[in-house]
């Protein structure tokens, strides 16, 4: 039977950036950056986690049967097949594969759509996407700007959880080198196919994920950024760390919510 372990490692030292983007202090990394890649654990949260919002759908059972034609009983000797057809005509109705006919296995709204995952699972997934932000090749391949970031991940003051304009939320991500990657987001592409006439007609991409301890009017200030998310820390969940089933997004953490990651999560992982 596997047990839990943690994992012991060398303390590794990060920078803490004020407003203005300069070192404030520094802090020790949380084991929870520890915890192995995992993206087919990661991949089936997320879809999980969409399959909660789905719209169950399904046919009406007697479309294709009001007829009168499973009444005409058709004997031998006409010529022609003993499939239904409808009273006082040749007309086939009512099977399947035939014009006016019922579908033969249609979908069901009573089918249960939803995907369901083990509650450790669904905790390795929000570690392991955790862990990722701090992987620089694996934030990188999602196709966020990361050239101007010394070191990841991304640790701020708690001070940022008060900014209360958008202004001021251009002016800090400008100053910790991240507002490239919101104006990257910002940019949408024309959806393929009949998608464009479903209400869907562009593409939206996914910019930084704000981690807060306490959100003090800061989801007010980003909400005017597209492709800007904040979320407390508690709230975390691997839909957020890894959009679209892709891990990596680019990440900001506030010093709080760093410091609560190993209280809420711990930095136990499978040996």
């Amino acid at each position: 039977m596997q047990r839990l372990m943690v994992v012991e490692m060398s303390k590794i030292i990060i920078p803490v950036l004020n407003k203005a983007g300069e070192v404030a202090e520094e802090i020790d990394l949380p084991r929870v950056f520890t915890t192995p890649f995992r993206p087919d654990v990661i991949k089936r949260a997320v879809i999980a986690a969409q399959s909660h919002r789905f719209q169950p759908q399904g046919r009406d059972p007697m479309a294709g049967k009001r007829t009168t034609a499973p009444d005409h009983n058709l004997q031998t000797g006409h010529g022609i097949a003993r499939i239904p057809r409808i009273r006082d005509g040749r007309r086939a109705a009512f099977i399947v594969g035939v014009v006016g006919g019922h579908v033969a296995f249609p979908p069901r709204a009573e089918k249960d759509i939803r995907k369901r995952m083990n509650k450790k699972e669904k905790r390795l997934a929000i570690l392991s996407g955790i862990a990722a932000t701090a992987n620089r090749e694996a934030v990188s391949k999602r196709g966020h700007v990361v050239e101007s970031l010394k070191m990841l991940p991304l640790v701020v003051e708690d001070a940022v959880q008060e900014l209360q304009r958008t202004r001021e939320m251009k002016d800090f991500l400008t100053k910790v080198g991240v507002w490239q990657d919101v104006l990257r987001a910002s940019k949408t592409n024309t959806r393929p196919g009949k998608g464009k006439m479903r209400g869907r007609r562009e593409k939206k991409r996914k910019g930084p994920l704000i981690v807060v301890a306490e959100d003090l009017g800061i989801s007010k200030a980003a909400g005017n950024l597209p492709g800007v998310d904040v979320v407390e820390v508690k709230n975390l969940n691997a839909e957020l760390l890894a959009p679209g089933a892709h891990p990596g997004r680019l990440t900001i953490w506030t010093r709080s919510a760093m410091s609560a990651l190993d209280d809420l999560f711990g930095g136990a992982i499978k040996e």
